[in-house]
């Protein structure tokens, strides 16, 4: 009886050895994993004189809230516009709302302008490309993506499994086991989204905790491409966000971009190419960046910032460690780094703690020894979610702008993301109204804005200190 129970328990060991190797493998495999082709792409630099900025602003002026809003109105007509296709990117396409507060319809107006092109242009190549969180990760419809369907504009879910694993402790039980019942069914469980929002399943859920996205953010037509902060989701439509557009050969390299996402399934939708002039010529500099090459981008330009240069951020996150490390550096450089960023106090409309960005002020100002600047942007229920960062010297700007918020998982190969990069001198047109937008913010010209570090920073405690340690070591977070 003693020998059966030894020979048992040694059997179980066996088990449990092959049972840990296997788990360690799937998780080092998914993680570590070579990428898709095409997916962290970055295109060649262009040369042009033809870059807009369009921004979106919550602020206070006189006692009053004031929305400002540019970018779904450029957007509207950028797809008027168009003669030959329309392709856009939207990790947000939603109009759910767990209360009316008077958002503006922006998932509807889209959907309605789409609508009308495809009706106008029945032939005109449309796709849209979107993130499973709009159908409560295959839990229901979205009502605003199905007339696309329905009307014969392509709409193409991202498969999210070919990527990274940014929780690779979770992910590993997902892939080995969960995975393989699916994700079809009908929901039972609360929305987890929104407020008395269509009922999501178990399985759906258990997808989601994998926290991995399609965070993309761009319009493109034959006539031009927009890269945005901003999303197509009407409880974000009072956010404060920013775009970019751009014209001419880089376009091609948007489409490219996005046949990689729509090879992550099996669709096979081609997309069609830019056939519109490649002519280059102008002052400015533009590079077309997603996923990892973005990072490399933001390294390299802040490593070169030097005494006598403005280190300006616009930032909804901010939080990864090489980013983080090179700001203290250019301050000890003698940058200058001034750090607009939201205070972190809500998304999806749920209350947050303030993570990541207060710990990580908190770290940044002592590493520097105060020399860092930041504020916040007084929010009230909405969020400062603009992605910029500007690096100003005397001669040459750099600009860097999309929908990367500068944590590990946006930056760092795990969500698909995309950014423009734009070089130029710092007298050209558009660097003197993007420093424009930064001062105004700053100095709470023509409106109030921002206000001081010290409005939030006081209220850190030691708890928030600790989750936010323990999120970053265990990569736990939404961020």
């Amino acid at each position: 009886m003693v020998k059966k129970q030894r020979h048992w328990s040694k059997k179980k060991r066996i088990y449990a050895g092959i049972f840990i190797a296997l788990f360690f493998v799937i998780l080092s495999y998914h993680q570590y994993k070579p990428l898709p082709e095409g997916v962290s792409y970055a295109s060649q630099s262009y040369k042009t004189e033809d870059v807009s900025f369009y921004r979106d602003l919550t602020f206070t002026k006189n006692g009053e809230t004031v929305h400002d809003q540019e970018i779904f109105e450029r957007v509207g007509q950028l797809i008027e516009e168009a003669q030959d296709f329309v392709v856009i990117d939207m990790f947000l396409f939603d109009g759910k709302v767990s209360e009316d507060k008077g958002y503006p319809d922006l998932s509807g107006n889209l959907t309605k302008q789409l609508l009308e092109k495809k009706e106008q242009h029945p032939d005109m190549p449309m796709v849209v490309i979107t993130d499973p969180v709009n159908t409560g990760y295959f839990s229901y419809n979205n009502q605003w993506l199905e007339p696309l369907k329905n009307a014969g504009i392509e709409v193409v879910t991202t498969n999210l499994n070919p990527l990274r694993d940014p929780t690779p402790l979770y992910s590993t039980f997902w892939r080995a086991g969960i995975q393989w019942f699916g994700q079809k069914g009908t929901g039972w469980l609360p929305n987890g989204f929104v407020e008395d929002g269509p009922k999501m399943t178990a399985r759906s859920y258990l997808m989601m905790a994998n926290v991995k996205a399609n965070h993309r953010k761009a319009v493109i037509t034959d006539k031009g491409a927009m890269i945005l902060s901003a999303n197509a989701h009407n409880e974000s439509g009072f956010h404060s966000n920013v775009a970019f557009e751009v014209k001419g050969p880089i376009i091609q390299d948007l489409l490219n971009a996005e046949q990689a996402v729509i090879d992550l399934g099996n669709s096979n939708i081609n997309l069609p190419p830019f056939t519109g002039s490649h002519e280059e010529n102008g002052e400015l500099n533009i590079k077309y960046t997603t996923e990892g090459q973005t990072w490399k981008e933001i390294l390299s330009k802040l490593e070169k910032a030097k005494q006598g240069d403005q280190i300006w951020m616009a930032m909804f996150y901010l939080s990864e460690r090489e980013v983080l490390n090179e700001l203290i550096a250019a301050s000890k450089r003698g940058a200058e780094v001034f750090l607009i960023l939201d205070p972190n106090e809500t998304a999806f409309g749920n209350k947050k703690t303030g993570l990541p960005n207060r710990p990580v002020v908190n770290e940044l100002i002592e590493d520097s020894h105060g020399f860092i600047q930041v504020r916040w942007y007084d929010v009230k229920e909405e969020q400062f979610h603009p992605k910029m960062m500007m690096i100003k010297s005397t001669e040459k700007t750099s600009i860097i702008s999309g929908s990367t918020n500068f944590t590990k998982r946006n930056l760092v190969d795990y969500n698909l993301e995309n950014n423009i990069v734009v070089e130029g001198p710092t007298n050209a047109d558009i660097m003197i109204e993007v420093s424009r937008y930064f001062t105004s913010l700053w100095n709470n010209e023509e409106g109030h804005y921002t206000v001081a570090m010290e409005e939030n920073q006081d209220t850190l405690s030691y708890w928030q200190r600790g989750i936010y340690f323990l999120q970053k070591v265990l990569g736990l977070t939404t961020y």
